[in-house]
């Protein structure tokens, strides 16, 4: 059976990168590989098995495309209106809370954020299939 261990991002300013998760999803740099032309670190936190990578490739200065495949990061927070205040006061621009519903039946309450680089990330409340 396969196991999920990492997914990958590029990175333009990793030193920014690591700011804003570690501020943003309280991820931490868990290992690092540097090399000549580029350093891979990988993020992860207590409450996580898989860990995000970012890759730097040394001396690159233009911003990466990310296509019409890429979606988002899934992220599980306890409640998305707080966290989504704690992220104001940081002073982060996350977009607004919204709740998807099916009738009065409530599915999700979630807020998307942007990294440095353009990534989105959806940070949803624990609820239902979200847990």
């Amino acid at each position: 059976m396969a196991k999920v261990i990492h997914t990958m991002i590029r990175v333009i300013d990793l030193d920014k990168s690591l700011r804003f998760y570690a501020d943003v999803l309280d991820l931490h740099e868990a290992h690092r590989l540097d090399f000549p032309d580029f350093a891979l670190v990988y993020l992860r936190n207590p409450e996580n098995d898989v860990e995000l990578e970012l890759t730097l490739n040394k001396g690159r200065e233009e911003a990466y495309t990310h296509g019409t495949g890429y979606g988002h990061i899934g992220v599980i927070v306890a409640d998305a209106a707080v966290t989504h205040a704690a992220l104001l006061a940081k002073g982060y621009e996350p977009a607004g809370v919204k709740e998807f519903k099916r009738g009065d039946e409530l599915l999700a309450r979630f807020f998307f954020i942007q990294d440095p680089d353009g990534y989105k990330i959806e940070l949803l409340e624990r609820h239902g299939h979200y847990q």
